[in-house]
């Protein structure tokens, strides 16, 4: 079955590299006009902005400033006029041992609460009161299967971070179904990203295949193929639903 995406306007968040890269590239072969965000990866994003081709646009914006993510969505929303889907896939894992001092200990959680879960919150804030005018849309949240098993104690605000986008994002279907307003939440596992090439340096490949039901890591492209189908439409009655896609490495 072909996706067709023709006229969907979609933000991407993260969409320098990895997940967000493959999503990106994904969509736009499904016809979709896409917004990309990045941080610090000006080059890479320039790069798959090249690939992609005119249907793509680049943003930058740093999701630990909550006043530019306000002027991030705004500049999206006057450029592209209509948004249809916000895929909320940025996010970090700073490594944090709770040995360390408390002031960098807490500079360390706040930094990524701010980018994994306040910057989401905001710009699904900002999406919901979008799509109210607009005749709905649909907001897609990549947490981690993280989020419901736990992680290790290095990566506790991660783990904690991800886990607060079940709630919001539950919330916002229970809230906003009546508004034509979807929200679902996909939790991958290792995906084979430079994200997890960190931690594999750090803990070993058996840490991050032990787990697995199947016989290789997920690939970014896994995720993008979830992220197409919940955007084209087909499945909003799952609206509020968790998808896991980790190679069967946690299944609730």
């Amino acid at each position: 079955m072909q996706i067709n995406l023709k006229n969907k306007h979609v933000i991407i968040t993260g969409a320098s590299r990895g997940i967000g890269k493959a999503i990106a590239e994904l969509l736009v072969s499904c016809g979709a006009k896409v917004a990309l965000q990045y941080n610090k990866n000006k080059n890479s994003a320039e790069k798959v902005q090249k690939t992609l081709g005119p249907k793509a646009h680049l943003y930058q914006c740093d999701f630990s400033n909550g006043l530019e993510v306000n002027e991030f969505f705004n500049e999206v929303a006057e450029d592209f006029k209509r948004i249809d889907v916000l895929v909320n896939n940025a996010g970090i894992a700073i490594k944090s041992n709770p040995e360390k001092d408390d002031i960098a200990w807490i500079d360390d959680w706040l930094q990524t609460m701010d980018v994994n879960l306040n910057a989401v919150g905001l710009l699904s804030k900002k999406a919901i009161q979008h799509f109210k005018t607009h005749e709905g849309g649909s907001i897609i949240n990549i947490s981690s299967r993280a989020a419901f098993r736990g992680d290790t104690k290095d990566y506790m605000a991660y783990a904690a971070s991800k886990a607060g986008i079940i709630g919001l994002t539950r919330s916002i279907a229970r809230a906003y179904g009546k508004d034509n307003i979807k929200a679902f939440l996909i939790a991958p596992g290792f995906v084979r990203t430079g994200m997890a090439r960190d931690f594999i340096e750090e803990y070993g490949e058996e840490y991050a295949t032990k787990d697995l039901a199947l016989d290789h890591m997920t690939e970014p492209k896994d995720i993008a193929r979830f992220v197409a189908f919940l955007a084209s439409g087909l499945a909003d009655h799952a609206t509020g639903g968790t998808f896991d896609v980790n190679a069967g490495s946690y299944v609730h």
